[in-house]
């Protein structure tokens, strides 16, 4: 009971800091669990074998996200979609349900570097003067973009599954295969959802003016730095070279974390050959890379710990008490319906580092592949990603849109949470999830 009350102890505080905004979360996932294992009574080598263990099973994952990141972020500089994305808002016209669907659409394509943040920054200021126009209201088009992002942020580089593979201590290229079906139902849904969100803002009067026949240009100043990174005559050399980074991924004849190693170093010399602009463009990615890296790091000393202490196996004990016998075998039906709304209350580092590993020790009792778990989990939760207030990019996202955070929630929620159970049961009609 004891090592169980420490391992609630610990979770509650990583939990409470978290959702406060106390302190970094790279402190919180190295200082909570060392102190727990001392209270247990560990040596100092114990705890140091347990948190190098746990630093050991992510690696390969922190060097996918490193090198993802600086990827993804150099074809942002060059603006490998920007014609693309310029050509779609130019399509949409005066049409409400093809400035939906090019929304979804935007959404998705903006989304495949796993940045919420990115998705935001290139899809709503493009879009939003559209909206207005043609009275469209604002959260459509948020619910639209919180559906493409929760569906594309399945991507090994995504933050959820990157963490998901984490506590699973599994390559985040595996999990993604795992997933991948369900994700293209996703992406068709998204589309499908904004086709209805069309049709009813045509209901409810939206459309162009009487008369109108094209919607004015809306002039966006763009920093003269930011437009001389751009490179698009080599749109086409970086799409390509960005197609072949995904079929070696789903191929997988070479390690995922190598492939983005291999695909930064050529975009690198193909779009900034300069010693001067290789250095900068480095030093404006690595921060982030190495933050997000560093957390991915600092979590894997936290569940390490939690495994090799016994934390988690008598936590799940406790908790088998309050689960029904008849019950216990679908614990990742439950937590896959409920994972949305928890997860929009706890964030993503206390939901997959907190309650995830908890709910895998519940479920090894009643036989539930780990796996099973995490995923319905994952996909339950994914896509209510930018609904929650403990999500910095959920700020952005209602700022650059104008809306307040309590309407983005009650409009959104619906759609996305039908979506997520959509995908739950065609995961367990396909197999993809097992009962």
């Amino acid at each position: 009971m004891y090592l169980a009350i420490i391992g609630y102890l610990m979770i509650f505080v990583l939990v409470y800091l978290l959702l406060k905004g106390k302190t970094s979360p790279i402190i919180l996932f190295i200082g909570l669990p060392l102190i727990a294992a001392a209270l247990l009574g560990y040596s100092i080598k114990d705890i140091g074998q347990f948190a190098a263990g746990g630093v050991e099973t992510t690696m390969n994952n922190a060097v996918l996200f490193i090198f993802s990141i600086m990827y993804f972020g150099l074809m942002n500089d060059a603006g490998m979609f920007d014609g693309l994305i310029d050509g779609l808002v130019k399509k949409a016209g005066t049409k409400v349900i093809s400035v939906t669907i090019v929304t979804a659409i935007i959404g998705i394509i903006g989304h495949l570097d796993g940045s919420a943040a990115t998705t935001a920054l290139v899809t709503i200021p493009a879009m939003l003067p559209i909206y207005k126009k043609l009275n469209i209201r604002p959260t459509v088009l948020l619910a639209i973009i919180a559906c493409g992002m929760g569906v594309m942020n399945l991507v090994p580089w995504g933050g959820p599954t990157a963490r998901v593979a984490t506590v699973l201590e599994m390559n985040a290229n595996d999990v993604w295969k795992t997933v991948l079906p369900i994700q293209i139902v996703g992406i068709f849904a998204t589309i499908g959802l904004a086709y209805i969100l069309g049709k009813l803002e045509i209901k409810r009067g939206a459309g162009a003016a009487e008369g109108s026949e094209k919607i004015e240009k809306v002039e966006v100043k763009i920093d003269e730095k930011v437009l001389a990174l751009k490179r698009p005559h080599l749109a086409n050399i970086n799409i390509g070279v960005t197609l072949i980074i995904l079929i070696l991924l789903m191929w997988d004849i070479i390690p995922s974390y190598v492939v983005f190693m291999i695909a930064f170093s050529v975009a690198m010399l193909i779009n900034y050959p300069n010693i001067k602009d290789q250095n900068a463009r480095f030093k404006a990615h690595a921060p982030s890379a190495l933050s997000i890296s560093a957390t991915m790091i600092a979590a894997g000393i936290f569940v390490g710990v939690m495994n090799e202490t016994g934390m988690l196996e008598a936590m799940a004990s406790v908790l088998l008490g309050f689960v029904p016998e008849a019950m216990g075998k679908y614990i990742h039906i439950i937590m896959g319906i409920l994972a949305a709304p928890i997860g929009i209350v706890l964030g993503t580092d206390a939901f997959f580092y907190g309650l995830l590993p908890v709910a895998i020790g519940v479920g090894n009792n009643y036989g539930v592949d780990p796996l099973n778990i995490a995923i319905t989990m994952l996909i339950g939760k994914n896509l209510a990603v930018i609904l929650s207030p403990a999500v910095a990019a959920t700020f952005l996202a209602i700022g650059l849109a104008e809306v307040e955070l309590k309407d983005h929630i009650k409009f959104t929620f619906k759609w996305v949470y039908g979506i997520s159970l959509l995908m739950i049961v065609i995961a367990i009609i396909t197999g993809v999830i097992s009962l």
